[in-house]
């Protein structure tokens, strides 16, 4: 046992460290293997947690606005980390993509979408997939109908300066939009008359 540590939401949790005691992902995630539904809980047993920590608490898994997604699909998918570098490398990714790019090169299925993880000592949303990660696969975009097919509750998806003057407004020049973070929602080709 490794000293009396527990698990907890609160507490910081360590992929880091974890990740360099050479464990794998579906060691401790084995309910990701056969996850089907959004639903599915795919956090560790605490039973997992207990071969090595005197006690641990484990967190409800967090909301996420998508109502459908495959972990199980996605696993047996192998490495997607190629096509998302790919979509990076020529330049249809279809947000800005910072720094993300030199996660890439890895050739662990769940690092793909869960970058930083080896860097990191806390839990957090930016270990979590982006949409434009979705998207690379993913690429047909009709809005609103393609939202639905995975988001269940869209209205929350439309970002806060989409108000009721949101067209006036940016079209007049007022917003002053970065126009490369509209390509997530609306895609590369959209034209503004397709909705307005």
């Amino acid at each position: 046992m490794v000293g009396a540590a527990a698990v907890t939401h609160a507490a910081p949790f360590s992929h880091r460290l974890h990740l360099q005691m050479n464990l794998t992902c579906t060691g401790c995630h084995t309910a990701a293997a056969t996850s089907t539904r959004v639903s599915d809980n795919i956090l560790p047993a605490k039973s997992v947690c207990l071969d090595c920590h005197e006690s641990a608490a484990i967190p409800a898994p967090p909301a996420v606005p998508i109502s459908a997604f495959s972990h199980s699909l996605h696993l047996k998918m192998g490495n997607i980390a190629p096509f998302i570098a790919g979509a990076i490398d020529h330049h249809v990714y279809l947000s800005p993509p910072g720094d993300m790019r030199r996660y890439l090169n890895t050739n662990n299925a769940c690092e793909a979408c869960h970058r930083g993880l080896r860097e990191s000592d806390s839990v957090s949303p930016a270990l979590l997939p982006k949409m434009a990660d979705c998207l690379v696969c993913h690429a047909r975009i009709e809005l609103p109908w393609s939202c639905e097919e995975c988001h269940n509750n869209v209205a929350k998806l439309r970002p806060a300066n989409h108000t009721e003057h949101f067209v006036s407004d940016h079209s007049s020049g007022k917003l002053k939009l970065d126009k490369t973070t509209c390509a997530v929602c609306h895609g590369r080709t959209f034209q503004c008359a397709g909705c307005h």
